[in-house]
């Protein structure tokens, strides 16, 4: 219980002596001018990583229902090209889910 209520008081003062994080304001992310959407109930979880090895990374953002990965090719900025599935030996990629 002591740790508990160690961990509150900590957390009371860092709110109190940290700034609050300023964001920009929020915008669509668009691939090859449409929007990119991800499928209900939205558990996307997009993520960076250079799968093609050429210094620039691609968005990969995650599909629920069959586990698939959309990669995204960044083309600067906020710009995305039309993404394609995550192939593995030739065929889309698949996570199993844990429902």
């Amino acid at each position: 219980m002591k740790a508990k209520a160690f961990a509150m008081m900590l957390a009371g003062v860092a709110a109190g002596v940290l700034p609050a994080a300023d964001f920009e304001k929020p915008v669509m992310l668009k691939a090859g001018g449409k929007p990119i959407r991800v499928e209900s109930p939205g558990y996307a979880c997009p993520a960076w990583a250079d799968l093609d090895g050429d210094g620039k990374p691609e968005l990969l953002v995650g599909q629920f229902a069959k586990g698939k990965i959309k990669v995204l090719p960044h083309q600067g900025g906020l710009d995305f090209g039309e993404g394609a599935w995550l192939k593995a030996e030739q065929i889309d990629a698949e996570i199993p889910g844990v429902w």
